[in-house]
């Protein structure tokens, strides 16, 4: 195929078709496939799935409807700003170029179109958004934005998640790739994966192996005590797999139909009078039960 890197249209600005008022147009430039190369730590998947072989039947049959935008690299070719997926599926559909947008843009700017152009998607993992988020953040910051909680909104807008559900997110980010994947799959609730993530990495990797031994995963109560004992400095390995492997209590709540109980009784019974004869026939139920167990050499 002919190069027609030089060849431009003119297309709406990448800001119109996003809803941003500009009166700025922009020149889309064919870019050959083999000068992209993908954006640094970029946090999102890009799979040869189902979503992804439409996209290759469209384009083959209605070409790249929506530009990508690039920037350039002093080191020669461009970076793929917004687009990884559609620069994917024109690589699948066998075409040689891929219509862009061309745009100088520091770190911070990129990384920010960056994240704000795939966060919104359906198919999103924690793990993506953790660090996605996080990337988003830091770049926020070094920006200028003032205040933790201000830049979590900030971060979460273009999702539209609150600052808070962004920052728990972001602490996801600190988990090992192992127990990460967990949370992934859903073995992990993500408010566990968020108390987890401030053990150590050596902690962490003990949780791991405990996991893998045990079969068992960790509830909410038992991250938070992992959390503090390690806040405390004394979480050990022995620790976090008894407290894995402890069974938690499960409160018995049991409740006798008034109508079905008064039936036993004479009808001048007061309820504490009943409750004294039910217990004591428990009691007594119970000590039969010890002597039938006793009888028959099963443990008591």
């Amino acid at each position: 195929m002919k190069n027609k890197s030089a060849q431009k249209i003119k297309l709406t600005s990448y800001d119109d078709l996003f809803g941003t008022d500009t009166t700025n147009a922009e020149q889309v430039t064919s870019v050959p496939i083999s000068e992209l190369h993908s954006f640094k730590n970029h946090p999102f998947r890009v799979l040869d799935d189902e979503k992804m072989q439409e996209t290759v039947d469209s384009i083959k049959k209605y070409g790249v409807l929506m530009p990508g935008i690039v920037r350039p690299r002093s080191e020669g070719g461009y970076e793929v700003v917004a687009g990884h997926r559609r620069w994917r599926a024109c690589e699948l559909a066998g075409l040689e170029e891929m219509p862009v947008l061309i745009r100088d843009m520091d770190d911070d700017t990129a990384t920010v179109i960056m994240v704000d152009t795939n966060i919104q998607r359906e198919d999103i993992l924690p793990s993506e958004k953790a660090f996605a988020y996080k990337m988003k953040y830091l770049a926020l910051k070094h920006q200028g934005s003032k205040g933790d909680k201000l830049t979590a909104v900030m971060v979460g807008e273009a999702a539209g998640e609150s600052g808070r559900t962004v920052q728990r997110y972001i602490r996801l980010a600190e988990l090992m790739q192992g127990l990460l994947e967990y949370v992934d799959l859903g073995k992990i609730a993500m408010v566990v994966g968020e108390k987890l993530s401030y053990l150590s990495l050596e902690e962490q990797t003990w949780l791991m192996g405990a996991i893998e031994s045990c079969g068992v995963f960790p509830s909410k109560t038992q991250a938070e005590q992992m959390k503090e004992s390690s806040s405390a400095g004394k979480l050990t390995e022995g620790i976090i797999y008894s407290i894995l492997v402890k069974k938690e209590r499960v409160r018995l709540n049991v409740t006798l139909p008034e109508k079905r109980i008064r039936s036993y009784f004479p009808a001048g019974y007061s309820v504490t009078e009943i409750e004294e004869v039910i217990y004591s026939l428990l009691d007594e139920w119970k000590l039969n039960k010890r002597g039938e167990d006793i009888d028959a050499g099963t443990p008591v």
